[in-house]
């Protein structure tokens, strides 16, 4: 059971308090700062309530304040709930802007206050989990080439990795892009006795189809227009080391024939040469293709496929590494923050939701572009959701396929992003906004500031 610390001067409310909550919590009350400070420090709390009146001040904020300022130096991911009269507004407001979690005006409701003091103990939680994540990554046993996980799927290919190294056999990597097929084909190579010679990469989709042999075999002075001078191709350069051939998949079929052949004969001719050049590379292959299905129709030969897939490895998508999705969002925003000299230390609960729930398409690479936006765009230490930059059309997709979303959830999602999607498509006339949506300005206004977006339009 999870201890609530309540810090109350009157008898009356605390002794409600303690009987109303003594089945979800247990339940500590003091009466002063003085007596609560020796209490948050032996029991150390995730959440207090604090009532903004504390004596000898009763009348007045003051003490109030200074308990909260101890409680936050004291234990600073302690989630304080102000508990304030109704003429307070302004000084819970000052509250919240001094580190307080939230506030609750008296008279106290029980059910009201039983579900702020759920969500602040279920983003305590969060936050512990995010605390958790972000320590592990001092003590990650990353494989060479920087990959990073923790997942069984990852821990499955790091294995396979050193394995595969010490052979000489080609090997195949297949995964959708951005799962970071490059950077195991480098841990491969940096394992390998190669490892003193050249990693060289080629994309085999990203060069046009009439340049892609000559920058694969290299060419002869006078090949064809403009080949002023004799060139080494990608192969040659690879003598010694390790040959990666990014997206195989997209090679034409008169390259894959000439490839077939140098993996045969470990020869090359030059385009416009005659002469054989050996060569001793080792080939690691890659492409996000089903390449059994491009054999089968003919886009892709069958002993071609067999030379190089001796050893096949799959790489996981991002969506389904589990608890992998925080541990490089949070690896991300480390390494960012001190790129850009950004105060970034952490994800707030509803950005940690949307990491979780989203389906990652782009996978690895999607993550490292957003985490790196949102480490660009934020001015606060806590990185929000508007800052990740999804869209509505996003987040209706993370609703309708995610089981981590609750019905509130969701809803407080789509709301979220409707009223940023109307703002920007009335260049933020708040007025205009809210006739699209339905609502009053004030009322606008309000989502604003619940859904913490108003920087967004700064």
């Amino acid at each position: 059971m999870e201890t609530l610390v309540i810090i109350e001067d009157n008898e009356e409310i605390r002794g409600q308090l303690r009987w109303g909550l003594a089945k979800e919590y247990d339940v500590i009350v003091a009466g002063d700062r003085l007596d609560a400070l020796p209490l948050i420090k032996k029991h150390a709390p995730k959440v207090v309530t604090l009532d903004l009146g504390l004596p000898p001040d009763e009348a007045g904020c003051e003490e109030g304040f200074r308990c909260l300022e101890e409680i936050l130096r004291r234990a600073p991911a302690t989630k304080v709930i102000m508990i304030t009269g109704n003429e307070e507004r302004e000084n819970a407001l000052r509250a919240v802007q001094s580190g307080a979690y939230d506030y609750y005006s008296k008279p106290i409701e029980l059910a009201d206050l039983k579900v702020i003091l759920a969500r602040a103990f279920h983003l305590a939680a969060i936050e512990k989990e995010n605390a958790r994540l972000h320590n592990s990554l001092d003590q990650l046993n990353l494989s060479p080439g920087g990959i990073i996980g923790q997942s069984p799927q990852m821990l499955e290919v790091f294995s396979y990795i050193r394995k595969v190294a010490t052979s000489e056999v080609a090997v195949l990597i297949t995964g959708e892009s951005g799962t970071g097929k490059e950077l195991v084909a480098k841990a491969i190579h940096e394992l390998s006795p190669r490892k003193s010679g050249a990693f060289i990469a080629i994309n085999c989709g990203a060069i046009p189809e009439n340049l892609l042999e000559a920058e694969l075999f290299g060419h002869e002075k006078g090949a064809f227009s403009g080949a002023n001078n004799r060139v080494q191709g990608k192969v040659e350069f690879a003598n010694k080391g390790t040959l990666f051939l990014d997206e195989i998949g997209e090679l034409p079929l008169n390259l894959q024939v000439k490839l077939l052949r140098f993996l045969q004969e470990k020869t090359i001719q030059r385009v416009g040469g005659r002469e054989d050049i050996s060569v001793d590379a080792r080939i690691i292959a890659a492409t996000n293709r089903n390449i059994i299905k491009e054999t089968e129709t003919g886009a892709f030969r069958e002993d071609l496929y067999y030379r190089i897939s001796v050893i096949h490895s799959h790489l996981p998508p991002l969506r389904e590494r589990g608890e992998d999705i925080m541990l490089l969002a949070n690896f991300f925003l480390r390494r960012f923050g001190n790129e850009f000299k950004k105060k970034t230390r952490r994800f707030s609960a509803g950005s940690i939701k949307l990491l979780e729930s989203y389906e990652w398409p782009g996978n690895v690479r999607e993550l490292e572009n957003k985490v790196q936006r949102a480490v660009i765009m934020s001015d606060d230490s806590v990185i929000e959701p508007d800052a990740l930059n999804f869209s509505l059309g996003s987040a209706k997709e993370r609703v309708y396929k995610s089981s981590k979303l609750t019905l509130r959830d969701a809803r407080e999602m789509i709301e979220r992003e409707m009223v940023i999607a109307a703002i920007e498509n009335q260049s933020n006339n708040m007025a205009k906004a809210a006739e699209v949506l339905g609502i009053s300005r004030p009322t606008l206004y309000d989502l604003v500031k619940k859904h913490n977006i108003s920087k967004a339009f700064e």
